[in-house]
Formats: C-alpha cells, structure tokens, sequence
C-alpha cells in the first residue's frame, strides 16, 4: 500500500468515527430546528469527500459509495433507537424515517451533481 493510500485510509477512519459518534448524540438545542437540512447537507458532504478520496471517476465506485452512506445511515438510526432502549435513557432521538429520506436526498442531489459534472467534463474534451 502507497504512503497516499495509508492516509486516504486514515482520513476515512476519522472521519466515520467522528460521524458515526457525531450521530449517536443529541443536537444542541441551537440546531434543533434544521436538523433534517444537517442530515441532506452531511450526506451531501460525504458523498463528495468519499468520491474525492477515493475514485473521481468511476460510476461503479460512485454508486457503491452511495450504497455504503445510505445503509451506513440505516444503520446510525437503528443504532439510535436501540441505545435508547439498551441505555434505557434517550442519548439521542428515536428512529426517525424523515432522516433516512434526507439522507438519501442528499446522496441523491450529489448524484445528480457528479453526473452533470462528469457529463459537461466529457463534452469539454
């Protein structure tokens, strides 16, 4: 492995962490009230850092990137529900079906923009 793939790699560890930690806890009251928007624009954000990171190119790797943050996404609000039963205490919010749509909203307006972005790339050449 490349000294440049090592760091992509440790870029990609840190930033989940902090994501995934990020997502376990409740929101200061202060962004309570756009907590859906955070969901699109972290999603949004992700999408682009991870096809930075990893592949500008390839639309299998796009999608598999794609893939990975929704189910990722799944996972976090399950993983919220059941720490607040399992803490037996709220940590965070409960399971909430309006986060995964936001989520996906975002990975979804990403898409769109990679694709529009690849498509006038190619028509410059």
């Amino acid at each position: 492995m490349t000294k440049r793939t090592i760091i992509k790699l440790f870029i990609i560890l840190v930033l989940s962490t902090l994501s995934f930690t990020g997502f376990m806890l409740k929101l200061p009251r202060v962004f309570s009230h756009c907590d859906k928007e955070l969901h699109f624009l972290f999603y949004f954000c992700a999408a682009f850092t991870l096809n930075y990171l990893i592949d500008k190119k390839t639309i299998g790797k796009h999608i598999l990137i794609a893939y990975v943050l929704f189910m990722c996404g799944l996972f976090i609000e399950v993983a919220q529900e059941f720490s607040n039963h399992f803490f037996e205490r709220r940590i965070h919010g409960n399971f909430d079906i309006e986060d995964i749509i936001y989520n996906f909203r975002g990975l979804l307006t990403f898409t769109v923009v990679w694709f529009a972005y690849r498509i006038w790339k190619n028509s410059c050449r």
